[in-house]
């Protein structure tokens, strides 16, 4: 095949349980802009069992065609039977470019699907553009997010990234949008199927998605302790958002994984982020720069967190915290 055989961008349209992720929007979203570039269009790839309801659903966020893959071994995920599937709807449809987001699945996924099609992968993107010559342009942070690396696959197709939850924005829904829904049946070799679900265990750690917040309140390493984090959850409750943390508070053992901001951990958008006794090193501005409004509490006036903030508060946030949440208290009482 020729690099010219191959055409439009696909996007897998990750679902759990029926539910279209967020994530998938989010790539519909970013390819929908891409793609004026190309002027290619944008091909949802649908994968599960009784899913093709979820359909007009991605024609809504972007999808120009949505390719749907209904099969009874496609209900939960399972490594090989999901990536025999894409493999065939890849190779039949010869895709420009293959998006896929960043989740626990996508990055189970991807890899497997690159090295069957022989083509590369550029993992964990916060970025994406066309270029002149109308390749893919993949940015991802390198040497701990201290770079960004920019990488094009020009040898090979499709161009293949991996795009992290929360870093694209979705489309506005547009009911009105109108699309093709094309079944697809793969041939399933279901010798190669060696794992099997046997049950499902969930496990709900605080139950809250940090990335879908309107309102976070962060704390780094000056909240010091489990306390502290008490104020911020104070605070958040008056403001009805959620508590979020830095690394540093994670890897000493007071916040959940699931609740980091930054680099290592997840990349937030939400319209208010209150930073409390963060530094701002670049790992962390990396997860939460895009914020619409950030508000930034902290005693050193020398702190790079300053630089990204909207509104500096030179303080201890100790003291600031509990007086700023009696305030706002006090104002939604009225």
């Amino acid at each position: 095949m020729e690099k010219s055989d191959y055409k439009n961008i696909f996007v897998f349209a990750e679902q759990r349980e029926g539910n279209i992720q967020p994530v998938a929007l989010e790539l519909l979203g970013e390819a929908h802009k891409l793609s004026l570039d190309l002027n290619e269009k944008v091909v949802a790839v649908l994968l599960g069992y009784q899913v093709k309801a979820q359909a007009p659903k991605l024609i809504e966020y972007g999808a120009d065609e949505v390719i749907c893959v209904d099969e009874p071994e496609l209900k939960d995920y399972l490594t090989e039977q999901y990536t025999q599937a894409l493999f065939q709807v890849v190779s039949k449809y010869l895709p420009n470019m293959m998006l896929i987001g960043a989740s626990t699945i996508g990055r189970d996924l991807a890899p497997r699907l690159a090295a069957r099609l022989n083509t590369g992968l550029t993992a964990d993107c916060t970025k994406l553009e066309i270029t002149e010559d109308k390749q893919l342009a993949s940015t991802r942070p390198a040497f701990g997010g201290n770079l960004m690396a920019t990488i094009l696959n020009t040898e090979h197709r499709p161009q293949m990234s991996t795009v992290r939850p929360g870093v694209m924005q979705k489309m506005a829904p547009d009911a009105t949008r109108q699309g093709d829904v094309i079944d697809f049946k793969p041939t399933f070799d279901s010798s190669r199927f060696k794992v099997r679900l046997v049950k499902t265990v969930k496990e709900c750690k605080d139950c809250v998605d940090i990335t879908e917040a309107k309102v976070l309140v962060s704390g780094g390493r000056g909240v010091g302790n489990t306390q502290g984090f008490d104020k911020l959850r104070e605070l958040a409750d008056v403001l009805g958002g959620q508590v979020a943390s830095s690394r540093a508070m994670v890897d000493a053992g007071v916040m959940d994984h699931n609740l980091q901001v930054g680099q290592t951990g997840k990349t937030v958008r939400p319209n208010l982020y209150l930073a409390c006794g963060i530094s701002g090193a670049i790992q962390h501005l990396a997860g939460m720069e895009e914020s619409d409004f950030i508000i930034a509490i902290n005693k050193d006036k020398f702190a790079p967190i300053f630089g990204v903030a909207d509104v500096g508060i030179v303080g201890d946030l100790h003291k600031i915290v509990p007086m700023l949440t009696a305030r706002l208290a006090k104002e939604t009482q009225k």
